[in-house]
């Protein structure tokens, strides 16, 4: 299990996210004293008790609205793990906001208000956590003090969610009793809630896996960068570095470099050791997903940024049309003959869009048919790209 977990918050305005994070962070002494003091003094000045939100809503903005716009990232640890967290916006205009969050995240936690149960904004973040492929999502069933702790009213919103999720394909789902404000089930397990016999929400997230390790796959090396030194001591050196995406890199192997579709095989790998005086290149016999390396190859072939360096015996080939699911970003909307950049690992072509087939029905979860995307719209299109 990886030691770093990466999680992302969302859920609709007023869940109760930024007050589930800050309670989060206090409960596991990842705030410092002298934060806490000041949150405690704002809190007091406003009349209220403790606001947990404070100690995630940074900007100006959001702490006079009480809304999160920006995405706020927060780093904190447990003697079991590390964690990156980003408390997302919930307005639906910062849903863009939200994809971003979410892009890199192993674990989204989806807030609920227990007296609201799912609404729109709810199954677009689940829809977003499924286009995303998030491995792992936990729904926080929030402020469930205010309805008395009532189990009927967590298993029906459990329900609900799970209806939704069986719908955008999400297999991993954990829902979770809990109140923020009163930090049921946050960290420690709550008295109030004797029906419920799963994990707290630290708990999820100290033994959740990361997302699924790439080494067992097909060998993929998307080329960042070719180095050409031209030094004295280096002076026929040709290498193309990156990060290994998927697979194991081992000299030997016959690869093929794409889009050209040249033959070729590994001749070396390379990685520099830095120390303290000096920068020296080490051989290794072989790489594995996840680390940046320097590639060298037996033949002298046209290889450049974006091209992509894979396995012989499973290459994927290469296309100029797709058929994509997108959340579309934009405030222009997005319309049949749009040009637009497509970004494939370190290239960029541009593309057009020849068809929109649809967009998802938020209410049904169905495909409906659409003439454009507008802002913060999913739906369905077909590219025609001008490179392979």
């Amino acid at each position: 299990m990886s030691t770093l977990l990466r999680l992302a918050t969302a859920g609709s305005v007023d869940d109760g996210k930024s007050t589930l994070v800050g309670r989060l962070l206090h409960d596991c002494k990842a705030i410092l004293a002298d934060q806490i003091a000041h949150v405690k003094t704002v809190s007091e000045a406003r009349g209220g008790d403790f606001d947990f939100a404070l100690l995630t809503d940074g900007l100006r903005a959001e702490r006079e609205q009480g809304i999160t716009i920006d995405v706020a990232y927060r780093y904190f640890a447990t003697d079991k793990r590390s964690f990156i967290l980003a408390d997302c916006p919930g307005h639906v205009q910062y849903t863009r906001n939200t994809v971003t969050g979410a892009s890199t995240a192993d674990v989204v936690i989806i807030l609920v208000d227990a007296r609201h149960g799912v609404l729109e904004q709810t199954r677009r973040h689940l829809a977003v956590a499924g286009l995303l492929r998030v491995p792992h999502v936990v729904l926080a069933v929030n402020k469930i003090d205010l309805v008395d702790y009532d189990e009927a009213v967590f298993t029906k919103i459990a329900k609900d969610v799970n209806e939704v999720a069986d719908q955008l394909g999400i297999a991993d789902i954990q829902a979770i009793p809990v109140s923020a404000l009163a930090g049921d089930n946050v960290v420690d397990h709550s008295t109030q809630t004797p029906w419920y016999d799963g994990p707290t929400l630290l708990e999820f997230l100290e033994n959740a896996n990361g997302r699924i390790d790439n080494s067992a796959q097909p060998l993929r090396f998307p080329v960042q960068y070719v180095i050409r030194p031209q030094t004295d001591q280096y002076r026929d050196y040709r290498g193309y570095t990156g990060t290994v995406a998927a697979g194991t890199l081992t000299v030997g192997d016959p690869v093929i470099v794409l889009p050209a579709g040249r033959r070729t095989s590994i001749a070396g790998i390379d990685r520099p050791v830095v120390t303290a005086t000096s920068t020296a290149v080490v051989e290794r016999p072989s790489a594995i997903a996840g680390e940046a390396v320097t590639v060298r190859l037996t033949d002298d072939i046209d290889v450049a940024r974006g091209s992509v360096i894979v396995a012989a015996d499973h290459s994927p080939g290469t296309r100029r049309e797709l058929a994509a699911t997108i959340s579309w970003l934009a405030d222009r909307p997005l319309t049949v003959g749009a040009r637009v950049l497509i970004k494939h690992t370190t290239t960029t072509a541009q593309a057009i869009v020849t068809k929109i087939t649809g967009a998802l029905d938020l209410d049904t979860l169905g495909v409906i048919d659409a003439t454009e995307l507008a802002l913060n719209d999913i739906g369905k299109v077909q590219l025609k790209i001008a490179a392979p």
